[in-house]
């Protein structure tokens, strides 16, 4: 009897400490950010825009609710997107100045800061599952161009024709800009991404994106380079980024946030305002971050007038918005 009470005592103790070693689980998303203005939107719109951003959330939720790990989160949010007309990335993204679809993507894993990223593909259909199988499956970091689009053949990831990705709204939008009308506020926004923790305490962070309208000679923004456009630390913060990609480059925004919140010893929110709300304005850039801390708190900032993203938190609170004050 002693040996059967001892047993079941170390049993319910085993199991105790392995919940307690459980995190909370929590996955924020964004959908671009930008000049992003009530009076733009029509009500129809941002019926549209809240439903997409909600069912990409809680595609990414189910999965940790489930035990499943944050990589798989992100990825299941992130496709989501992908294959959304609404968002500037994949299906739907902007054109470039020939009127061609590029694309690029990103992932990083905070459990090991292990990454792979993907620029100016043409005909990868979900681009962000190719810069996890250049994470996984390749002993490099960034593939580019004809390179990564031979690569995701060899991998067995489903190619399109660019043509799958253009909509009539994207082209409209392109001959608007070459007639030089105002650029519309779909320039920019759209970029989309995601960040998730798991119940084993890892974060991941990924980010997906066209890129911007009319952009030339083979430009690349932020979104595909580590550090700038996505950064995941499991010590600090998971982070992805949107706006103009040049300036996210230069202040080298995601690992800046994740590195002043650890170093500094401050809170995720108040490194990521430090970044993104002086940092990038003195620069003169605009746009915006979600990040996740490793405690599960959910982090937004941004200085442009509206950023689409939605999230839900530790204790299961679900919530979308587009404008600043929402």
């Amino acid at each position: 009897m002693r040996i059967a009470a001892l047993l079941s005592a170390l049993s319910l103790a085993f199991s105790a400490s392995s919940f307690a070693a459980e995190t909370p689980i929590a996955i924020v998303i964004h959908g671009g950010a930008g000049t992003i203005l009530k009076k733009d939107i029509t009500p129809a719109q941002r019926i549209a825009y809240h439903a997409a951003l909600r069912k990409a959330v809680k595609r990414g939720h189910q999965i940790l609710d489930a035990g499943g790990n944050s990589e798989d989160a992100v990825i299941a949010a992130i496709t989501a997107m992908e294959d959304s007309p609404l968002f500037n990335a994949g299906h739907g993204a902007v054109l470039n100045h020939r009127g061609e679809v590029e694309l690029d993507a990103s992932i990083m894993r905070g459990e090991d800061r292990n990454a792979g990223a993907i620029a100016g593909v043409k005909t990868i259909k979900n681009p962000i599952l190719a810069a996890r199988e250049v994470m996984h499956h390749s002993p490099h970091v960034f593939m580019a161009g004809e390179g990564a689009e031979t690569f995701a053949a060899e991998r067995q990831l489903p190619l399109v024709d660019n043509t799958f990705f253009i909509t009539q709204r994207r082209q409209l939008q392109l001959q608007r800009i070459h007639a030089h009308e105002r650029k519309t506020l779909d320039d920019r926004a759209g970029t989309v991404g995601a960040v998730a923790l798991d119940k084993h305490g890892n974060i991941t962070a990924a980010t997906s994106t066209g890129g911007m309208s009319n952009k030339r000679y083979g430009r690349i923004g932020d979104v595909p380079v580590i550090g700038a456009g996505t950064y995941a630390d499991n010590r600090s913060c998971g982070i992805s980024a949107t706006g103009h990609g040049e300036y996210f480059i230069r202040a080298a925004v995601a690992f800046n946030i994740c590195s002043q919140s650890r170093l500094l010893n401050i809170s995720l929110q108040q490194a990521a305002d430090n970044v993104v709300l002086e940092e990038l304005v003195t620069l003169g850039g605009d746009g915006g971050i979600v990040g996740l801390a490793p405690n599960g708190e959910v982090v937004v900032s941004f200085n442009s007038a509206g950023m689409y993203r939605a999230w839900i938190d530790a204790s299961g609170n679900e919530h979308s918005a587009i404008f600043k004050n929402d």
